[in-house]
């Protein structure tokens, strides 16, 4: 895939960016070589290679999800302004 002039310059447009003549055709020559690596990776015979998360052998430490706070729901409570069958009244904001 290799873009035209006018498609850079259409783009621009769409985007709301001004570009003169010589940045446009800078801008096209720049996206016709990425299009062009684009296509050179995949021509690569990819068959057997496992798909990786990250480009690097990184490895998460998972733990137990597990809780590890108490319960302070009811010191909440006891403390709020005003409270309804354990939920919080809070004033109308959009009436």
């Amino acid at each position: 895939m290799s873009l035209q002039l006018d498609e850079v310059k259409r783009i621009a447009m769409l985007a709301r960016i001004a570009v003169s003549d010589a940045e446009a055709a800078a801008v096209r020559d720049q996206l016709n070589d990425i299009f062009a690596m684009i296509e050179n990776m995949q021509a690569v015979d990819t068959t057997g290679v496992e798909p990786m998360a990250h480009g690097q052998p990184v490895i998460l430490r998972l733990r137990e999800d597990e809780v590890t706070e108490s319960d302070r729901h009811s010191g909440f409570q006891a403390i709020a302004p005003q409270t309804e069958a354990g939920l919080y009244l809070v004033p109308r904001v959009i009436e």
